[in-house]
C-alpha cells in the first residue's frame, strides 16, 4: 500500500529580551488591543526587540505583555523566508480606526513596503482583537479575520500568561 507523506510545518520559538514579556505597572488607558506582529525581511528578531523599545517610549500605548517569538513558514505567496511571529498586549486610549492608522504609520517609519499581497516585509502590524468589539468597515475588521486560520497568530496567543481580552 501506498502512503502519502505530508509535510508538516516546521515551528520553532524564540526568546529574546521583551519576548516574552509581563509588564508589573497597571494601565490608566481605557482600551485593550492585541496586535499581530510579523516579518521576513533582514533581522526581523532585532526589528521586533526595537518596535518594542519603540512602542514603551512612546505615550500611546502601554504595553502588558507579549509571547516569545515564533518562526514559522509562509502563507500564501510561499517563495519567501521564514516569518517570525509574536503578539504584543496593549492598553491605549486610540479609537480602532485611529489605532490602525497609528500601526501602518509604525510599520512605515520600520520600512514596510507593500509590493503585492502577502509579499516578504520587513514589519506586519495587524490588529487581532480590540476590546471584545467586533468591527466591520470597508478598511478594517477586528477581530482579524484570518486569524484562526494562522498558527502564526494562534500559537503566539496560546502561549500568553494573561487572559487578554
Amino acid at each position: 500500500m501506498l502512503y502519502k507523506t505530508v509535510k508538516r510545518p516546521s515551528y520553532k520559538w524564540f526568546k529574546i529580551k521583551n519576548f516574552p514579556y509581563i509588564s508589573k505597572k497597571r494601565s490608566t488607558k481605557k482600551h485593550t488591543a492585541v496586535i499581530g506582529v510579523g516579518g521576513n525581511v533582514g533581522d526581523t528578531k532585532r526589528r521586533v526587540q526595537k518596535l518594542f523599545v519603540f512602542l514603551k517610549r512612546g505615550m500611546v500605548f502601554d504595553i502588558l505583555q507579549t509571547s516569545p517569538i515564533l518562526k514559522n513558514p509562509p502563507f500564501g505567496y510561499l517563495e519567501q523566508d521564514d516569518f517570525f511571529n509574536a503578539v504584543i498586549v496593549v492598553k491605549t486610549n486610540l479609537t480602532p480606526l485611529k489605532l490602525l492608522k497609528e500601526l501602518q504609520r509604525v510599520e512605515k517609519r520600520f520600512k514596510r513596503v507593500r509590493v503585492f499581497k502577502n509579499s516578504p516585509r520587513t514589519l506586519d502590524l495587524d490588529i487581532i482583537f480590540y476590546d471584545k468589539i467586533t468591527v466591520n468597515k470597508q478598511d478594517l475588521t477586528i477581530p482579524h479575520p484570518k486569524f484562526r486560520e494562522r498558527d502564526s497568530v494562534l500559537l503566539p496567543l496560546y502561549s500568553l500568561k494573561r487572559r487578554v481580552v
